[in-house]
């Protein structure tokens, strides 16, 4: 499986061929192209609490959901905070809307309503998308270093086999663009907790500097980490593209310290 690239009357968004090819469901990752939002939220802003005019990330959003096949209604999120809750969504959410806070805290939103556009958002930290195409179930987390340490993506997969009855080997994973391990330098904070959380399996993901300081690959991380959850290594699905790499395509909360629009990442049973 691959990430691949789309363009939509200028409108920029990833998506998995693997999702493409099994059907039955509309996902994508946003970039910052293709939307009407300006100045540091130029242009496809999908951040509500950012700052920005209200209005032009509603349009935003309608572009974003017409882009991938989504309807803008259906869009469900949660307050995302680092953690490891996954929290399944019912009908009950639905008709919470964007105009709508939040109402619960989580990092990971599975469903197996169809219509319910599960939405994560981020800008470094890395967007997962799952899909079971045989029981017909999504999940949408945000990972963060935090929320990779605690195992926010292989959380969602027990949540998908658990309330769903989803079988660990028909669940396919598509691990979005964020910062990559070029980008990520940190103190050892960060690969303490994957160590810990980990043991051995985590050091090849970690790189020491001759500064005393780290590199950590977040993307392989996860990846074992749903392979851990049972998922197969040809069922994951991970996108090249670094964040911080990219400041033209993509917002970077470390490049921007802050003052920055958001990206998104959406998936939707047909």
């Amino acid at each position: 499986m691959n990430i691949i690239e789309h363009n939509k009357n200028g409108l920029v968004y990833l998506a998995s061929d693997g999702f493409e090819a099994a059907g039955g469901v509309v996902h994508g990752f946003s970039t910052r192209l293709g939307g009407v939002s300006e100045g540091i939220f130029s242009s496809l802003n999908l951040g509500m609490n950012r700052g920005d005019d209200p209005d032009r990330v509603a349009e935003n959003y309608r572009r974003f959901c017409a882009a991938i096949g989504a309807d803008v209604k259906g869009v469900v999120c949660a307050s995302q905070v680092h953690g490891d809750t996954v929290r399944s969504v019912t009908t009950a959410d639905l008709g919470i809307g964007l105009d709508q806070p939040e109402p619960w805290q989580a990092d990971g939103l599975v469903t197996d309503i169809p219509g319910v556009v599960l939405t994560v958002f981020t800008a470094d930290c890395l967007p997962i998308l799952l899909y079971d195409p045989v029981r017909r179930v999504v999940g949408a987390v945000h990972a963060g270093w935090r929320g990779t340490a605690l195992g926010i993506a292989a959380r969602a997969v027990e949540r998908m086999v658990d309330c769903y009855g989803c079988d660990r080997l028909d669940i396919l994973a598509a691990i979005g663009p964020g910062i990559s391990k070029c980008c990520f330098e940190t103190h050892e904070d960060v690969p303490n907790a994957m160590t810990e959380a980990m043991g051995a399996s985590a050091l090849h993901c970690i790189q020491v500097l001759p500064t005393g300081k780290f590199r950590v690959d977040l993307k392989a991380l996860n990846a074992k980490r749903l392979e851990s959850a049972g998922l197969d290594p040809e069922h994951i699905a991970i996108s090249g593209d670094c964040t911080a790499c990219l400041p033209e395509k993509y917002w970077s909360h470390r490049v921007t310290h802050g003052e920055r629009g958001s990206q998104a990442a959406m998936i939707a049973i047909v």
